[in-house]
């Protein structure tokens, strides 16, 4: 009965961190990327475009739409830790996919990371 037990929790607690760590979130806050205000936070100022390019990849639009992108400037300079100047620039991105009319604008901090979310209105590819 003892070893059944810590099968069970052994098993529980193996499915629950797979799930957790799966996870991919969609951001409900519809300012989410879409604003200098709140843009993704994707870290690491040496590997920061990469890091874009990389979160930019693993999106498709809202029906699994393949996305297409390109990077079009800098803007909005901002005080961060993160930076050895203590100042960064958000990085734009012009986003579109297959049906859609118009382009996305996202905006990008190379500098600082929080788990990123898909941006409302897209999704992480499967």
């Amino acid at each position: 009965m003892k070893k059944l037990l810590i099968i069970f929790t052994l098993t529980s607690l193996i499915s629950c961190s797979t799930t957790k760590s799966g996870t991919q979130e969609i951001a409900a806050d519809s300012t989410y990327g879409y604003s200098k205000e709140n843009p993704i936070k994707v870290g690491g100022n040496t590997n920061g475009p990469a890091n874009e390019q990389k979160f930019l990849s693993s999106l498709s639009g809202p029906n699994g739409e393949e996305l297409w992108y390109k990077r079009s400037g800098s803007c909005c300079s901002f005080e961060t830790r993160n930076s050895s100047f203590g100042m960064g620039m958000l990085d734009v991105y012009k986003v579109t996919y297959e049906g859609k009319k118009d382009t996305l604008t996202l905006y990008f901090n190379m500098y600082d990371k929080v788990k990123p979310k898909a941006p409302l209105g897209l999704k992480f590819k499967k």
